[in-house]
């Protein structure tokens, strides 16, 4: 019953894991572009979550009411006012430029909040269950996560299916070019993809620092652990994230249970065995 148990909840948490990617998946399908800085952007949106709660006394949950519109903002104007400019045919300068990013992050991180780790609070709710059986239990928080996961990457798959943003989001990754031609303002379209992605990655963050400690070296983790899920995944695919978070979360479940020191490792070795066996992923975006 405790592979059972290990397992399930490892299923749970890789909700976490898809919300990591697939703001990282929605940025890579509508722009082409692999923001190194993910991970840290992820972090940082923790410590914004952290300010909200000390200077206003909101409980963590509540303060996504002020992170995620403002993370949300910062998105759109990281895009517009940099990003933007790295974009064209040479994937080299925004890899350089959000590598960069992801370096001034870390530091201002540090100057401002020390190397000490934080964790936000939610009382008896990080440790309440829902009892299955008498050996078998749910944990609320981490029920909660995938939930909330499932309801994002639904939300995002009607945006860009059922409107016309999404129309111009899909126009754009086919040929950015055309769409021009046809009114579509690219710039302003990449910089509502970056804002999205920063608002969905907002989401995650707060349950993260309820989850765990963080520190604003934990980024390159977090950027691995969602890089790791979409692969997994199939490049272009927003459900294929959910699969590859939750491959993921449950390859560190039996890792943890064979040795508490496995629990990454097997993560990593589940993500290789993928690659290797389906470069392209388990559920790939098939090309209409």
């Amino acid at each position: 019953m405790d592979w059972i148990n290990g397992i399930l909840q490892g299923a749970l948490i890789g909700g976490l894991y898809a919300l990591f990617a697939a703001g990282l998946s929605l940025m890579f399908g509508v722009m082409r572009l692999v923001n190194i800085a993910h991970g840290d952007l992820i972090v940082f949106a923790a410590y914004l979550g952290l300010v909200v709660v000390q200077t206003l006394g909101l409980s963590p949950f509540v303060s996504l009411v002020i992170v995620v519109p403002t993370m949300f903002v910062l998105g759109y104007i990281l895009q517009r006012g940099l990003l933007n400019f790295t974009l064209g045919g040479d994937i080299l300068p925004p890899l350089l430029v959000t590598f960069g990013l992801s370096i001034i992050i870390q530091n201002a991180l540090l100057e401002g909040f020390s190397a000490d780790s934080q964790k936000l609070q939610a009382g008896n709710f990080e440790t309440a269950s829902l009892h299955i059986s008498d050996q078998l239990a749910i944990g609320w928080f981490p029920f909660v996560i995938f939930l909330t996961a499932v309801a994002v990457i639904a939300l995002l798959e009607l945006l860009i299916y059922r409107t016309a943003l999404g129309r111009a989001f899909r126009a754009t990754s086919d040929d950015a070019d055309t769409a021009r031609l046809y009114g579509v303002r690219n710039r302003h379209v990449y910089a509502l993809a970056t804002a999205l992605s920063l608002a969905v990655i907002s989401i995650a963050a707060i349950f993260l620092a309820v989850r765990v400690n963080f520190d604003p070296a934990s980024g390159p983790a977090r950027l691995l652990y969602a890089f790791e899920a979409v692969i997994i995944g199939g490049l272009g695919s927003l459900w294929g994230t959910l699969a590859g978070g939750v491959v993921l979360g449950v390859a560190q479940a039996v890792g943890a249970q064979l040795n508490p020191g496995w629990e990454s490792l097997a993560g990593h070795l589940a993500f290789l065995a993928v690659l290797i066996l389906r470069p392209r992923g388990l559920f790939p975006k098939l090309v209409d």
